[in-house]
């Protein structure tokens, strides 16, 4: 049970540095130096877009047997690791949202619209399919998007420039390697091949 939280908080964290959410993030604490109003939203974006993705995942994962939804995942694993080694840009859009409203709500619609079909999102929807326990999933995701996106809110461009970010990207492809090997022996039990 612990595992559905806590890989998870540590799949997000990782995967989450250097995506266009913290890059987004940056550029909302520089606009408005407002970082709890930044960070609520943050909460409550995540919160929304990642309960939607891991309500997904476990309806995407009661249709398929273990052996198949296991080989699905290990797939969806590998290409979520290949991803997460291309680096993030921010969107032009996602920056001007900035200019309607106020730190609070800003924060809400950017980070919720800047997660759709973002890889710590799709993570959501593979993570809810692996794990029986959906709303530690979602606490789970929700921790590892805080845990990447508070430091940047909080420090600013110092927390930002400082990052390896490609060693993160790495570690962060590591681990979903990871879980795609372990996918595979799931798999592979599952269908009695081991």
């Amino acid at each position: 049970m612990l595992d559905s939280l806590l890989v998870p908080t540590a799949i997000v964290a990782l995967a989450e540095i250097g995506d266009k959410t913290q890059l987004l993030a940056l550029i909302l604490a520089a606009r408005f130096r407002k970082p709890w109003p930044i960070i609520a939203g943050i909460v409550a974006a995540t919160l929304a877009n990642h309960a939607a993705a891991g309500a997904v995942g476990a309806w995407f994962g009661s249709f398929f047997s273990d052996s198949v939804l296991h080989w699905i995942l290990a797939a969806s694993f590998t290409a979520t690791a290949l991803w997460t080694l291309v680096p993030d840009k921010m969107d032009d859009d996602e920056a001007s949202t900035a200019r309607k409203f106020g730190p609070f709500l800003t924060t809400l619609i950017a980070f919720f619209l800047a997660e759709i079909g973002d890889k710590t999102q799709i993570a959501t929807v593979m993570l809810a399919a692996q794990y029986p326990e959906l709303w530690l999933v979602i606490i789970g995701t929700t921790l590892g998007m805080l845990i990447a996106n508070v430091p940047v809110v909080l420090a600013g461009n110092f927390a930002a420039e400082k990052l390896p970010l490609t060693l993160i990207r790495r570690l962060a492809a590591s681990a979903f390697f990871i879980l795609a090997i372990v996918a595979v022996y799931k798999a592979m039990q599952s269908s009695g091949w081991i």
